[in-house]
């Protein structure tokens, strides 16, 4: 049952694309724990994913834009702050891409051009949208905004490609953004380090489901689902957490500290004993 977290708050979601990936699931906690917030993801998103099904579940305006566009988030900020009647609480970007993963380029032979567009897309935007923010004056005192990461910005993961790139500078950004934007308004920032999830995106990483299996077995809790997700979310959101900033949060069942398992060690002895 929602205790309602989160009533009052006002807040911008970026990224839902369909009932797979974890800004729908935290749009839809947001609301059931009292929130309204408007939503944004690109036109093409838009056109091709099923985020008018979420509006009208969540009762949230849908703002087009491209968040690697200056002008296109001082447009959501300010149209966002227009339905309102105000500043806001709480942001989430939830946004990542990679052509050089869609087309399956090795790391040792990357188009540096997609490469860019990465870094743009899935790092670069989350300044972008703090910048807008603090120079808008949008987001209220003790306000929180969160980032969706991967373990694979500190550990190599084949597959992940440049994205592990992009993860490293997103997670840098809400450390360094995130003192400055603390020290003058109180608001906090933080990334959350997600176990291996099957969204629409996710699902184009190579090997994806045999990842998903292995951090299973590695962590001791088994991998956070996107529901998961989005409750710690909401918690991140809510004033439980105001002195909570500049830190990337592994939320992965433990994942991200283990070096072995018994789950993986009986697993690999059962192979070399197939071999044998």
């Amino acid at each position: 049952m929602a205790c309602q977290l989160l009533n009052g708050k006002k807040g911008i979601i970026f990224g839902a694309l369909d009932s797979k990936s974890i800004a729908w699931k935290i749009a839809e906690k947001a609301y059931e724990q009292g929130a309204a917030f408007t939503l944004s993801n690109t036109p093409a998103a838009l056109r091709f994913g099923e985020i008018k099904v979420l509006s009208e579940k969540c009762h949230a305006e849908i703002i087009p834009a491209d968040a690697t566009s200056v002008s296109d988030l001082v447009n959501v900020f300010q149209r966002t702050m227009e339905i309102f009647g105000g500043k806001i609480d709480f942001v989430l970007h939830s946004i990542g891409m990679s052509m050089n993963v869609r087309k399956y380029r090795e790391y040792d032979d990357l188009d540096y051009n997609y490469f860019m567009k990465t870094i743009d897309v899935s790092a670069l935007s989350f300044h972008k949208m703090l910048q807008v923010a603090k120079k808008m004056d949008a987001i209220n005192d003790w306000g929180s905004i969160l980032a969706l990461t991967y373990i694979a910005a500190q550990r190599t993961l084949v597959g992940y490609n440049d994205m592990a790139d992009a993860k490293s500078l997103l997670e840098s950004i809400a450390r360094s953004f995130g003192y400055i934007y603390g020290r003058e308004k109180n608001v906090r920032i933080n990334t959350i380090s997600q176990s291996p999830t099957k969204t629409t995106a996710g699902s184009a990483i190579k090997g994806m489901d045999g990842l998903v299996d292995f951090t299973d077995r590695m962590s001791p809790l088994g991998n956070a689902t996107a529901e998961e997700c989005a409750d710690f979310s909401v918690v991140l959101f809510s004033d439980l957490s105001r002195k909570v900033t500049m830190q990337n949060i592994y939320h992965d069942g433990g994942f991200s500290s283990m070096a072995m398992s018994l789950k993986a060690m009986t697993q690999y002895n059962k192979s070399l004993d197939e071999e044998s």
